[in-house]
């Protein structure tokens, strides 16, 4: 090989090691380029804004279709004193009640169903309905001669839609009847032992609360019960009932009933007017007086016959009847913000306000469930004194932890409850604030 061709063999490497060298330094080049870039540091604490309140929809404007909102004043400036009741009655309500003032739904019905009229009552809920046939009844029983005893059996029926409901209105008679303890009180609702039932049934019941449900279960299993001596039937919350699809079931009580004994006192009561409502009227009252306390009637109760009925119901099922002392909220948001917003309405109603009480309905148990696991462990954490108690009640859960819950959110000064929207809780409306979710 010459001098001359192993200079040009020399002259190739070199090119290609240059070559190499040069694709190299550019592979490197577009790797560092398609990196991403690191931040420079600049000191801060490098806070990053969450997205959950940026580029969120836009809420459009909602037509708000005008709805006639009637505002029922609960209180009057009469007493028990003027309504011809037993002295001791008297003075069960004002000390044991702490009732010194007469509701205007009490003013109207007592009375009335003391002179022993069939009445449909319809008034606002947490309005005293259960005092106005409550008072009337004991009333009644108490001035029987001989005295009522347990082997007299139910001498009033009292229907109500819901277990929590029946327990409350049972514990009202309970109070009502500290004065005479000859009469007996009792609960008959799902959740409880059917053969513990069925014993106090044998024992003797005079005042009998019960669930559609559960006294149609008895109707057909139970011998002990009868209804020949029943002189008041009662169907409490009958928009309520019939809206849990109970109508069957008080068609199966109805019946039996008027088997057993044609001549009673009937009264059926309402938050709402509506056409299953006035039917069931039609069926269970005879020559009945109509008590609507709201703006639409004057504050006299007056005699309706079948036609005016029918009248007064397509007039007002348009309209409604809310408490006085009642807040009422309507906020739109976007749905990943929802949950955020019940938590600041929680916190702003109860926890820094500390005097409310919140009622949230929910949809579902799980969606209950999860919310109760979120709020006490998020809003109130290990603080156990936060001023704010959270409770729950929903379907899925026992009967005595219903009963629990019920009483704890009674009584407590500041609580939020969320249950179901299948559970039927009437409280007072004052310092209590609804929620729908």
């Amino acid at each position: 090989m010459t001098d001359v061709q192993m200079e040009r063999g020399k002259k190739r490497r070199f090119s290609s090691t240059e070559e190499a060298s040069s694709s190299k330094h550019k592979g490197e080049e577009l790797s560092a380029a398609q990196a991403p870039q690191k931040k420079k540091s600049t000191g801060s604490s490098g806070i990053k804004t969450s997205s959950l309140f940026r580029n969120n929809p836009e809420i459009p404007q909602m037509h708000r279709p005008a709805v006639s909102q009637l505002k029922e004043s609960i209180f009057t400036s009469d007493s028990f004193t003027q309504m011809n009741l037993h002295p001791h009655l008297v003075t069960t309500l004002n000390k044991v009640f702490s009732a010194s003032m007469v509701t205007m739904v009490q003013r109207q019905t007592v009375p009335l169903l003391l002179s022993g009229h069939d009445a449909m009552v319809r008034s606002q809920t947490g309005s005293g309905k259960t005092l106005a046939y409550a008072i009337p009844v004991v009333q009644s029983l108490q001035a029987v001669h001989p005295k009522v005893s347990r082997g007299d059996g139910p001498l009033a029926l009292i229907i109500v839609p819901t277990r929590e409901l029946a327990q409350q209105t049972f514990c009202t008679f309970q109070k009502l009847l500290k004065p005479f303890t000859w009469i007996v009180p009792g609960v008959l609702m799902g959740g409880e032992k059917r053969k513990a039932e069925k014993a106090r049934l044998r024992k003797g019941i005079n005042i009998l609360v019960s669930t559609p449900g559960r006294l149609v279960d008895h109707i057909r299993n139970t011998l002990s019960i009868a209804f020949s001596a029943i002189r008041w039937l009662v169907v409490d919350e009958a928009d309520r009932t019939l809206d849990l699809g109970f109508e069957k079931d008080l068609t199966i009580i109805l019946n039996s009933v008027n088997s057993a004994a044609s001549s009673r006192q009937n009264v059926l009561l309402s938050a709402t007017l509506t056409h299953g409502v006035t039917r069931l009227a039609d069926i269970c009252l005879k020559d009945s007086v109509s008590v609507t306390v709201s703006g639409l009637s004057s504050s006299d109760p007056a005699a309706c016959s079948p036609a005016k009925t029918d009248h007064v119901t397509s007039s007002q099922s348009e309209s409604f009847v809310i408490p006085e002392a009642l807040k009422q909220f309507v906020v739109i948001v976007p749905s990943k913000v929802r949950l955020v917003c019940l938590a600041a309405f929680i916190l702003d109603k109860c926890k820094f306000s500390q005097n409310n009480k919140l009622i949230v309905f929910i949809s579902s148990c799980e969606t209950v469930e999860f919310l109760y696991m979120l709020f006490t462990s998020v809003l109130c954490g290990s603080n156990q004194n936060s001023g704010v108690i959270f409770l729950r009640l929903h379907g899925n859960m026992k009967q005595e932890d219903r009963t629990d819950v019920f009483q704890q959110f009674t009584v407590c000064r500041c609580g939020v409850l969320l249950c179901t929207v299948s559970v039927n809780v009437t409280t007072s409306a004052e310092h209590c604030t609804m929620s729908c979710k």
